[in-house]
Order: C-alpha cells, then sequence, then structure tokens
C-alpha cells in the first residue's frame, strides 16, 4: 500500500507561480513511476507530467515549458512547479504513482485544486 498527501495548491493571479508536492509513504520501494494529471470542471482527467525512476520526464504539451517535474528520493515526494499560469490551468490536480512489486498497482492522491484567476 502506498499513501498520498499532496499540497500547494491555491489561488494565483495569471503569469503566477505555484508548487505542487506530493509526499509518499508506505510500500515506497517499488514505486516506478510518479505523475501528476489535473482535471478540470466538464473535462477529463488528463496527464501533465511524469518521472519514472530512472528520471525520465515527459509533459503534455501545453505545458511544456512552463511546467517541471522532479523528485526527492529521499523524501518519496514528486514536485510540480508550475510558472506563468493560464487560466486555462485551473484544475484539481492530483497526484499518482505506480508501483511494481508485488504486482502493477497505481494510486491516487486526494487531489489539490489550483485556479488561475485576476
Amino acid at each position: 500500500q502506498v499513501q498520498l498527501v499532496e499540497s500547494g495548491g491555491g489561488l494565483v493571479q495569471p503569469g503566477g507561480s505555484l508548487r505542487l508536492s506530493c509526499a509518499a509513504s508506505g510500500s515506497t520501494s517499488s514505486i516506478a513511476s510518479m505523475r501528476w494529471y489535473r482535471q478540470a470542471p466538464g473535462k477529463q482527467r488528463e496527464q501533465v507530467a511524469a518521472i519514472t525512476d530512472r528520471d525520465s520526464i515527459n509533459y503534455e504539451d501545453l505545458v511544456k515549458g512552463r511546467f517541471t517535474i522532479s523528485r526527492d528520493n529521499a523524501k518519496n515526494t514528486v514536485y510540480l512547479q508550475m510558472n506563468s499560469l493560464k487560466p486555462e490551468d485551473t484544475a484539481v490536480y492530483y497526484c499518482y504513482v505506480l508501483v511494481v512489486r508485488p504486482a502493477l498497482k497505481g494510486y491516487w492522491g486526494q487531489g489539490t485544486q489550483v485556479t488561475v484567476s485576476s
């Protein structure tokens, strides 16, 4: 089992920045991938960024150059630094981890609201 606790959401003006954090606990040694998703009202949940245990990273096209995903293995924490925020970035952001032992399984965080508005 893996437990995830997210923090860092809030209200920010367009052009501003926020940093989201997601701390994992429990069976963290088998985490293969840590990801951020978001879901805006009336839209499907979409992957924003992902980082693997080998530090392979990918981003959704709309956030490339503005968002940066990183992880601190010692703290079992993944971060999402969000710069140059736009109103269309407004959504609930979810952390997700994929573990590979004893079986392939995914875990979700509780979500944190990010609102970009003047």
